[in-house]
């Protein structure tokens, strides 16, 4: 066979196959907006029904959308939920802007967004009823903890590292033992307590417990 009748030949079996759907056809990218709306109504099935009585069935028709979405998005109900309640932290803390008002404790009570008693209310009915999630999917939880905390820890170890610099506090002052303070007694007042972790109490503590040890250390 010639090269000619060859080529021909190969060229031929090219152009009789068909192109893989998969590079012919993008996927379409995920909206981010559905994402918010999905996790809302997470919120809302969690505050209203608790984590074990919880399905995706429920969440699904709150935000009005397929289970077939939130699958594709969340393979199960617990890491739903670790999302959810990583979103929820994201309306109650500013991690997105770093204040610099000069003043250490401005600083700290600048990255706590004010919001409504309502707000808060759900907050605690979500936390509240999160039952069996913490004890029956620990990794999952851990993971939640760590989305809620580490960036708010991140900035307030950073605001007091330049608190630190100008002389406001202690260069021996233990920013990592006062960051673990906030996120014990944030726990603490939102899981145990049932009741706001609001500015008012916000800066008690950093008038009464924080800003003295770390200014004598």
């Amino acid at each position: 066979m010639s090269d000619n009748k060859k080529m021909a030949k190969v060229k031929k079996k090219t152009l009789g196959k068909k192109t893989p759907k998969s590079a012919a056809v993008l996927g379409r990218k995920r909206d981010p907006k559905l994402d918010d709306t999905i996790l809302e109504s997470t919120l809302n099935i969690l505050a209203e029904k608790g984590f074990d009585s919880m399905t995706m069935d429920m969440v699904a028709a709150d935000a009005k959308s397929g289970k077939a979405t939130l699958y594709r998005r969340w393979p199960s109900k617990p890491e739903l939920v670790r999302d959810a309640l990583i979103f929820m932290s994201k309306s109650s803390v500013d991690v997105d802007h770093l204040p610099d008002t000069g003043s250490l404790k401005e600083d700290l009570l600048a990255i706590v967004k004010p919001y409504s008693s309502e707000h808060g209310q759900r907050k605690i009915r979500v936390l509240s009823g999160l039952g069996s999630f913490f004890s029956e999917h620990q990794k999952i939880a851990d993971e939640a903890m760590q989305g809620v905390f580490a960036p708010w820890t991140a900035m307030n170890r950073t605001l007091m590292q330049r608190a630190i610099e100008r002389g406001e506090i202690s260069t021996k002052a233990n920013i990592d033992l006062a960051c673990e303070v906030i996120e014990a007694m944030t726990f603490y007042k939102t899981n145990f307590q049932r009741t706001m972790f609001s500015k008012v109490y916000y800066g008690k503590l950093i008038d009464q417990i924080l800003l003295p040890a770390i200014k004598k250390a």
